[in-house]
């Protein structure tokens, strides 16, 4: 959309057709809802992006709360979602070759050749093509670093009451989280977290759904999860990673869409002006540029981080939410993108016991 409006031509490229699954829990939080805003001049459909306003917290077994009228979060299907940014993108002008496999890749030129035969060439390529991504392939040798990434599972159970809470739970993976999201035709529930510390994630999602009451014969996803593993160079020259392919996802939250609007948003805005200037090779400085903010927080949100999930140390979390309600406000203000990382990082500082914070340090610098 943002290359379309500044007069670019665009081709739409994915070897699935739409509308198709994909794993992913549709949490739409306030934060990407102001990008949606941005990007596509109009707000959310209740159609398809479902309000709610109330979220409970647990760990361990143990409730750490809940809080009402929260700044609104919102549920979809990443189905109905998908297809729907795919006849806006179609809307604004692009071409579509969606449903078609790609056969070989250069990123050098940039040129894209389809499993049909056909031939396609530009001045910038845009991989937003996931966490497995060939564009990050093509450009690094792999997609990512199987030491670093995340790994989730989830199921659609049946729908629930359509009043249900909006569930988080901190420990149900090590370094990761649960969640249970209630939605319209199904309800949504997962377990992520760093692949690495949990080779048995089946397992885990299996005593969650059973620590839930869900015990319906649903089909079991899964894909990887870069889980704050964000790539520092995204891209090559007139080639630029997006999205999941550019580890994008935050490390706390999970949250991707929103990062994943942004950044795409942002990688269009930087090839519309690196063509304009006469120098598509210089479409990189500028994505660098304009990410800069983003990647900041992301490195914030790293170091803070092991506080929530390293054994060590999250007892201390988990009693500071528990009983905080400035703590809870913030990393929904957080959800709300009201706060960022830093004014997030000052609250912990200033509630920190002395202990974690020399071992937040510590880590840190054995990174």
């Amino acid at each position: 959309m943002t290359a379309r409006r500044a007069g670019l031509s665009a081709a739409l490229i994915d070897k699935a057709a739409f509308p198709r699954d994909k794993l992913c829990g549709g949490l739409v939080t306030g934060r990407a809802r102001t990008q949606y805003r941005q990007i596509f001049g109009g707000d959310l459909s209740p159609d398809l992006f479902q309000p709610h306003d109330r979220i409970a917290f647990h760990a361990g077994g143990t409730r750490l709360g809940a809080v009402q009228n929260t700044p609104r979060l919102y549920l979809t299907m990443r189905r109905d979602m998908d297809a729907h940014l795919l006849d806006l993108a179609l809307g604004s002008g692009a071409s579509n070759f969606t449903g078609q496999r790609i056969a070989h890749l250069d990123v050098d030129s940039p040129r894209v050749t389809l499993a049909n035969g056909a031939v396609l060439t530009g001045q910038i390529l845009i991989g937003a093509d996931g966490v497995t991504s060939i564009v990050a392939r093509a450009l690094f040798g792999r997609a990512f670093d199987p030491e670093r990434i995340g790994f989730a599972l989830e199921v659609e159970a049946p729908s629930g009451p359509a009043t249900e809470t909006i569930r988080i739970d901190f420990d149900a993976a090590k370094w990761g989280y649960g969640w249970r999201f209630p939605k319209l035709r199904s309800t949504t529930i997962g377990v992520g977290g760093l692949q690495a510390p949990n080779p048995d994630m089946k397992g885990r999602l299996a005593q969650y759904r059973t620590d839930l009451g869900d015990g319906a014969e649903c089909a079991v996803k899964g894909h990887f999860l870069p889980f704050g593993d964000f790539k520092r160079v995204p891209g090559r020259g007139a080639v630029l990673l997006a999205g999941d392919a550019a580890g994008l996802v935050d490390p706390i939250t999970g949250e991707g869409i929103a990062l994943a609007w942004q950044s795409g948003a942002a990688a269009g805005d930087a090839a519309a002006r690196a063509i304009a200037a006469g120098k598509p090779q210089g479409a990189l400085r500028l994505y660098r540029r304009a990410l800069g903010p983003l990647h900041r927080g992301l490195r914030m949100a790293v170091w803070l981080r092991p506080l929530i999930f390293a054994p060590r140390l999250n007892p201390l979390f988990r009693r500071a939410f528990g009983r905080s309600s400035v703590v809870k406000g913030a990393y929904l203000r957080l959800l709300a993108g009201e706060v960022e990382y830093p004014g997030l990082c000052l609250l912990v500082l200033r509630r920190l016991p002395r202990a974690a914070l020399r071992d937040l340090r510590r880590r840190h610098a054995e990174r």
